[in-house]
């Protein structure tokens, strides 16, 4: 007697929609592509100009003092299509303190007078606190504001404070365990603007997409594809249906035994490389370099990192 062909679960399988994932937080929606979170791919590297000095001394698990010293060319404003640069150097000096998970307190100070700080808090297992800060000598130049995200079962949301009267809110909501779908609205009263946007994410093991539209005429649309354990490829599609201003780029992210390289090339002449290499255990060499050939413009940096 014949038996019964098997049945194919993957075809009977249905999603439960009371069991669905939590997603990422709606302002991490590119973080494959734009900030090396997941997959290690960064589309924005921290590309840097003349030379770099960072050392990190951990005083006990829990606090640790930052120092760092750059010496290169700044760009300055310029009402001609040339770029003007002057040569500049900067310390600076700055402790963070993390109580993992609980609490994570960030400072930096400069010596031209800038100050940054950071903290994030979980009040509860489900709502966190975070605060920004961006305190400088220019006038109406600094800027603070304070996010509070509220992490459900499937979903997230959040609200944001900030200065010149900002409000801001999201949403976003996981649809199946690999969709999720949110969105967000801002209100600027000191520039008397006003926003809504609108997203998808969809994400599997191996490749992520997303694609974000808001009313401010931004339309973007990021892919990652992971190729190996070592190896990963974005691209990114940005452009404004208001200007008619569109950018298309490609990143790559290579990982080896003892360095990393990432780097960038987009549809306006751009780009970029970035590459850090292990010297030894606490000691990393990296170099930058970015070649704008519209602007004419060229970048060069070199950097030692000490410390963990």
């Amino acid at each position: 007697m014949a038996q019964a062909p098997p049945t194919d679960t993957k075809l009977d399988e249905k999603v439960d929609y009371f069991n669905l994932p939590c997603p990422i937080p709606f302002e991490e929606l590119h973080r494959e592509a734009s900030s090396c979170f997941l997959f290690s791919v960064s589309l924005k590297p921290e590309l840097f100009e003349g030379m770099r000095f960072d050392f990190t001394k951990m005083l006990n698990q829990k606090f640790s003092l930052n120092h760092s010293v750059s010496m290169g060319p700044t760009e300055i404003p310029s009402q001609s299509t040339e770029t003007i640069k002057i040569p500049t150097a900067n310390y600076e000096f700055g402790a963070t303190f993390i109580d993992h998970p609980k609490l994570m307190l960030l400072g930096r100070i400069l010596t031209d007078g800038r100050l940054n700080a950071r903290v994030k808090y979980e009040v509860s297992e489900n709502l966190t606190l975070k605060a920004n800060a961006q305190l400088t000598n220019e006038p109406h130049m600094s800027q603070g504001m304070v996010n509070f995200d509220y992490k459900g079962k499937d979903y997230r949301s959040q609200f944001q404070l900030g200065n010149g009267a900002l409000l801001g809110a999201s949403y976003i909501q996981s649809v199946t365990r690999n969709l999720s779908l949110g969105a967000e609205v801002f209100w600027a009263g000191q520039h008397r603007k006003s926003g809504v946007g609108y997203a998808a994410r969809y994400n599997t093991d191996k490749w992520v997409a997303t694609a974000q539209v808001a009313s401010t005429g931004m339309v973007l649309a990021s892919y990652v594809q992971k190729v190996s354990e070592k190896v990963s490829l974005a691209t990114e599609l940005l452009c404004n249906y208001l200007s008619r201003d569109v950018t298309a780029s490609f990143g790559y992210d290579y990982i080896l035994r003892q360095c990393r390289l990432r780097g960038k090339i987009d549809s306006n002449g751009c780009c970029a490389a970035f590459l850090e290499e292990r010297l030894n255990m606490g000691l990393n060499f990296i170099l930058s370099a970015e070649l704008d050939h519209k602007k004419k413009d060229y970048k060069f940096g070199f950097g030692l990192t000490v410390g963990e």
